[in-house]
């Protein structure tokens, strides 16, 4: 007799949870979903999920929840809101945070989710959209082993791989390192890419030579997906981190000044290392 399937729910069906939700109801999961945006909802709706008003609904008829929406404050309000979904969920349920946010920030979640004998998964999600739309998302988590074990079977139906990094607070420690090393090289392409074009050489053929090279990156291989559009979210998050444990980081620091401007550069005057 095969196991029974976790009733799973989604808070915030947008760009990245819209797809999850796809491939969550294609493995034959029950799922629930809330949004702010009624077009997201009826949507989903539209591919078999069930659609309530409010996360503190929502947790009624969930076992694991995974949260999509952007910000540590909507994290806040959709958690321990009154409306929250830690308002209706029963013991033993699993609050899947796949929002970036702080690392402090999950743990103080987690701690208050465990006093109504419930447990997070600290649970960010990398890659970005065009591998949401194919189920072959990064999942890294933080976490304990058994919940861990829980969520690897839901999150196994969008993502390929899934790496278990450590307790809660270390999926996101693991997300902020790549989000980093992403905006730092992601200035470094907008800036090498002004220099290698005043002299008139063809970007495209460069991409093409220094994808084979040691300049060979992931950002210059999905430079087309690249928005710069939560960099400064994600460069604060690294900062904060940075200032907690007294350190000096001068490149990040000026990462985190350089992707305020990067998003009208990549959106107007990007190089165009594609030829797009």
């Amino acid at each position: 007799m095969s196991e029974a399937k976790e009733r799973v729910g989604i808070i915030g069906v947008g760009r990245m949870g819209m797809p999850m939700a796809k491939h969550l109801l294609k493995h034959g999961y029950q799922l629930t979903v809330c949004d702010i945006s009624e077009k997201n909802v009826q949507e989903a709706v539209g591919m078999g999920a069930k659609a309530v008003a409010n996360p503190k609904e929502l947790g009624k008829l969930c076992d694991v929840v995974i949260l999509g929406v952007g910000y540590d404050e909507e994290v806040q309000e959709v958690v321990l809101g009154e409306n929250g979904v830690l308002q209706s969920l029963k013991p033993g349920s699993i609050i899947a945070v796949s929002s970036t946010v702080a690392p402090d920030f999950v743990k103080s979640v987690d701690e208050q989710a465990r006093a109504k004998g419930c447990d997070v998964l600290d649970a960010p999600i990398c890659r970005g959209r065009w591998f949401a739309d194919e189920g072959k998302l990064l999942a890294l988590f933080g976490g304990k082993d058994d919940v861990v074990a829980r969520g690897r079977k839901v999150f196994s139906t969008f993502c390929s791989d899934i790496a278990h990094l450590g307790d809660v607070g270390h999926g996101q420690v693991g997300k902020a390192m790549n989000n980093l090393m992403l905006w730092i090289t992601s200035i470094g392409l907008i800036e090498a890419g002004r220099v290698a074009d005043s002299t008139g050489i063809d970007l495209v053929k460069l991409r093409d030579a220094l994808m084979i090279s040691s300049g060979k990156s992931q950002a210059l291989e999905d430079w087309d997906q690249t928005s710069f559009t939560w960099a400064l979210k994600d460069m604060q998050i690294v900062m904060k981190m940075a200032d907690k444990a007294n350190l000096s980081l001068p490149i990040s620091g000026a990462v985190k000044e350089l992707v305020k401007d990067a998003r009208r550069i990549k959106a107007t005057n990007a190089p165009k290392w594609t030829g797009k």
